[in-house]
């Protein structure tokens, strides 16, 4: 396996759709990394040489923040709105989605399983 920006890129796969295994690197930016590198038929990783590798291993690492960089990045601007007491700050502290999604219904992925509260039962019907 190929090894770029300490992430073990797929052998097997087109370069393209291998280098979006990286955090960071979407369809797009592999696309215009792929090119740059000057690969233009879209081999397969395992048979790309040893230069092209080391090219396109060095276009990804100086051109394009990917993997724990960008992760930091991430992190230090949700831990600076949180610190600075926004509105998205605040919905990220608590939990709950941050971009104006409704939560009456649905957001069970941020929100966690449903918790059923205790003492809230149907009426007995009448007959």
């Amino acid at each position: 396996m190929a090894l770029i920006s300490g992430v073990n890129i797929p052998d097997s796969k087109r370069v393209e759709i291998s280098l979006t295994s990286i955090f960071g690197i979407g369809s797009t930016l592999a696309k215009q990394a792929a090119s740059a590198a000057g690969l233009e038929e879209n081999p397969r990783v395992k048979d790309l040489s040893e230069a092209q590798l080391s090219r396109l291993r060095e276009i990804v690492e100086r051109e394009y923040r990917v993997e724990g960089d960008l992760k930091r990045e991430i992190q230090t601007n949700i831990r600076r709105k949180i610190e600075v007491r926004s509105y998205q700050g605040l919905r990220h502290t608590r939990g709950l989605p941050v971009r104006g999604q409704r939560t009456s219904t649905n957001a069970r992925g941020r929100k966690g399983n449903k918790r059923t509260v205790a003492g809230k039962r149907k009426a007995p019907s009448k007959k």
